[in-house]
């Protein structure tokens, strides 16, 4: 990603619950200082754990909506999550901006923002079993409803999308997370 007055891609990196999708966003920051994290707005107790958000009352998120405080907004699992508008702010210099977002969303969000990549994580189902169990989050039957969900696609209509792999080593992942990151903002040209 070249330096510039002009605005990073948003990049959404998607998958199931298990399959590495923070520790990948926090890998990517750490090997490239032209990336950053966003956080996401969540209507989750701040004790619960998992992954770095800010957690409000849903008053407050109301709140946040009402004053246009949302790049974007959507409901999954009975929860809200948010990604503040100060992600423009980050975007500056054509600084990439990682941001953990639903399946759901990801229309919405391409039409939202002008620069859009998408990262879709994967792993074998075993490893996910595997990563889950050792969480200690969820049930049993918990896991088998998360594993199930692992399989729902993504939208039609996505233009730049990437799978990543993340079944073994992390380091992996970061490699191919990078190269299509940079393919998809500076590409050849022939």
């Amino acid at each position: 990603m070249s330096a510039s007055t002009e605005k990073g891609p948003v990049i959404a990196v998607v998958g199931p619950s298990g399959v590495g999708k923070d520790s990948l966003m926090q890998a990517l920051v750490a090997a490239d200082p032209k990336l950053c994290l966003m956080r996401r707005v969540v209507t989750r107790a701040p004790e619960a754990g998992g992954e770095d958000y800010d957690a409000v009352s849903e008053e407050v998120f109301a709140k946040m909506m009402q004053a246009d405080g949302f790049a974007l907004h959507w409901p999954a699992h009975g929860l809200l999550y948010g990604i503040p508008r100060s992600i423009d702010e980050l975007r500056v210099e054509g600084r990439g901006v990682l941001v953990n977002l639903s399946r759901a969303v990801l229309l919405q969000a391409q039409a939202v923002f002008e620069d859009f990549i998408v990262l879709s994580v994967t792993a074998r189902s075993e490893v996910l079993a595997q990563r889950l169990a050792q969480r200690g989050r969820e049930g049993t039957a918990e896991v088998e409803r998360r594993l199930a969900r692992a399989s729902h696609p993504l939208p039609a209509g996505l233009r730049r999308l990437y799978q990543i792999d993340n079944s073994g080593d992390l380091a992996d992942a970061v490699i191919a997370a990078r190269v299509a990151i940079y393919a998809a903002v500076e590409p050849v040209r022939v």
